[in-house]
């Protein structure tokens, strides 16, 4: 499966954490006992012969089959590693609440990651599922929606509209709009920029401490983030309201592709409203 997903044994050798030779010799043995051949090879490119699909699909089954025997199996409580940012909310400390508290308990382990690096650790078997606002276009792991939360607009507190009880987009100057850096958070930048009637005319403040700073310090700026985010936030220099007419974010479950379905939709479930 890993050599199927990244074509190149090279990378499949550090996705599994063994020497390349070890990849090449198990695919070669797999090819004999089962008398087809998976994979064309050339100097240039791996690709997969009508065969090698047929297997994939079956083995993608196969191991989703084992993950059920393992959930079945019952026993003492599992440990869920989740990839998180690293703030806390609401949301996820009523969820950690309800699987230790669930039939067959669940002990939490909470990893702070980089959205990147969460994708990449659930791929690669290192998390067993992540959080991610925004949509996720990767097909190295499966997504699926579980809430949506309102987008508030951050503003300094010494800003005009800050007394307001609620904010229109019409209210703000669009040249005070500072985003993060995409690559900082590919999806959630990207539904936020969805959600603008216009485009950011400043170059990006880098990650989201970094445009908390820069709306802080200057009245003239502004910026969008998802309410639960912001809700863990003590600053005393911005302050952030409701939008009218609302914006929402969705927020997605990151798991990976052999998780089965009956777990996704209990991780979907736990993180819901």
């Amino acid at each position: 499966m890993t050599v199927a997903e990244e074509l190149h044994f090279g990378r499949a050798a550090q996705r599994l954490r063994i020497v390349q030779p070890a990849v090449s010799q198990q695919i070669t043995r797999l090819e004999r006992e089962l008398g087809v051949r998976l994979l064309e090879r050339t100097p240039r490119r791996v690709q997969l012969t009508q065969a090698g699909e047929r297997v994939l699909a079956a083995a993608r089954e196969t191991l989703a089959a084992a993950a059920r025997v393992r959930v079945v199996a019952g026993g003492p409580a599992a440990i869920l590693r989740i990839g998180v940012a690293s703030c806390a909310n609401a949301r996820l400390d009523r969820t950690v609440g309800r699987m230790h508290d669930g039939g067959r308990p669940v002990e939490t382990e909470l990893v702070d990651l980089p959205v990147t690096a969460r994708l990449d650790a659930v791929r690669d078997g290192d998390l067993d599922l992540a959080l991610v606002r925004g949509a996720v276009a990767s097909t190295a792991v499966k997504a699926a929606r579980a809430w949506s939360e309102p987008l508030h607009a951050v503003l300094a507190r010494e800003h005009p509209a800050a007394g307001k009880a609620t904010l229109s987009l019409h209210d703000l100057d669009p040249h005070g709009l500072r985003l993060f850096a995409r690559d900082s958070d590919p999806p959630m930048y990207d539904a936020i920029l969805a959600a603008l009637p216009m485009a950011p005319s400043r170059p990006p403040a880098g990650n989201v401490v970094n445009v908390l700073f820069e709306v802080g310090r200057d009245p003239e700026n502004w910026t969008l983030m998802p309410a639960e985010q912001l809700a863990g936030s003590r600053s005393e220099r911005v302050h952030h309201l409701p939008l009218d007419p609302p914006m929402n974010v969705d927020g997605h479950v990151i798991a990976s592709l052999v998780t089965p379905k009956t777990c996704m939709a209990s991780y979907v479930a736990a993180f819901a409203d």
